[in-house]
């Protein structure tokens, strides 16, 4: 069957690649998710993967990070086949990785301190006093000092999203997993999350990987974008160059979402991005 996947920019050359990903599958009770997925992100870039619901972007996080193994195929993490790795050693990479959860996925039970102190507690071997510092310079970093006695129930669907980030970045990870993070927000909430995505790409150095289908923040946050269609990506390209694509699965997103090619201007267009 003819494929019309643009793979042109979905692997590297060249530059420093972090993560390659090379013709992953997943099948779940015979539904075929995963079709062979290959992309290369960069050390230091804010990669961004669109797509709709059920197109394998949610699957494809989780297999970065070894919760799910895959069928065939292999994620290359500084060189080094994480599906291969067992133990030990996928625990090594999995402190690599910092993860905000679709909704947040606080503990109600916890307070935001203890939320955001809970893999420091439990993985870390730290005193309570060193990781109290710790939480209190997360929480500063994303905007909510002076939060740590509040409870889950206590706050916005916006600052559990800040806590929920602050949590995955107590351990000071080198990639950090966004899934769907502006999801269920509204507008003004959902433009203050992406500066803050922004934000911690550039104050710590980071590789971000963001899922979502929002063009918007696909805009915001991303330096390229790819495209999943069917468990394969489809587009892949700077996330400029996406509008002027002529890509059959990027426009008919792009139409789909109300931006329609040459009557609206893609979100944020003339500002500078990349």
């Amino acid at each position: 069957m003819a494929d019309d996947r643009d793979n042109s920019n979905c692997t590297r050359r060249g530059g420093d690649p972090i993560i390659s990903i090379r013709e992953l599958h997943k099948s779940f009770g015979g539904h075929h998710v995963l079709r062979g997925v290959n992309l290369d992100i960069m050390r230091g870039e804010s990669f961004v993967i669109l797509g709709r619901s059920g197109c394998g972007k949610s699957v494809l996080l989780k297999h970065m990070i070894g919760v799910m193994r895959p069928d065939s195929g292999g994620i290359l993490l500084d060189g080094k086949n994480v599906t291969d790795m067992t133990g030990a050693e996928l625990n090594a990479v999995r402190k690599r990785f910092g993860m905000v959860f679709q909704g947040g996925a606080l503990f109600d039970s916890m307070s935001v301190e203890e939320n955001v102190g809970f893999g420091l507690a439990e993985h870390a071997g730290m005193k309570a006093a060193d990781i109290a510092k710790i939480v209190r310079e997360k929480l500063s970093l994303v905007g909510l000092s002076g939060t740590e006695e509040l409870m889950p129930a206590e706050l916005s669907g916006g600052m559990m999203k800040r806590v929920a980030l602050a949590r995955a970045i107590a351990f000071e990870p080198e990639i950090i997993l966004y899934d769907e993070p502006t999801t269920g927000l509204d507008p003004v909430t959902a433009d203050n999350i992406n500066k803050l995505m922004a934000k911690m790409q550039k104050t710590l150095g980071v590789t971000s990987i963001i899922v979502t289908h929002d063009l918007k923040s696909a805009y915001e946050v991303g330096d390229r974008v790819a495209m999943m269609e069917g468990g394969v990506v489809k587009y892949c390209d700077k996330t400029m160059k996406a509008p002027h694509s002529d890509n059959t699965e990027m426009r008919r997103f792009f139409e789909a979402s109300g931006v329609i090619f040459g009557e609206r201007k893609w979100p944020g267009a003339g500002e500078g991005r990349n």
